[in-house]
């Protein structure tokens, strides 16, 4: 029996919708890329990835805003 994570599947629906051609899109096609692109990011946030990705561009945004000064 195969299983799949449910963010592992939004992600590869976001793909998918996100690669089609860059033809004028109706409202219904940008809400639905934003809502998935919205539950897939409240899916992976509390997850080990989620948390080191957050962890990341904490730091890179540290370093970015004390280069400067």
């Amino acid at each position: 029996m195969i299983t799949i994570d449910v963010a592992v599947l939004l992600g590869i629906i976001a793909l998918v919708l996100l690669r089609r051609p860059v033809a004028p899109r109706k409202r219904v096609d940008t809400f639905l890329v934003m809502l998935v692109a919205f539950v897939l990011g409240i899916l992976v946030a509390p997850t080990p990835f989620g948390e080191g990705v957050a962890n990341v561009m904490n730091q890179l945004s540290t370093s970015i805003s004390s280069w400067g000064n």
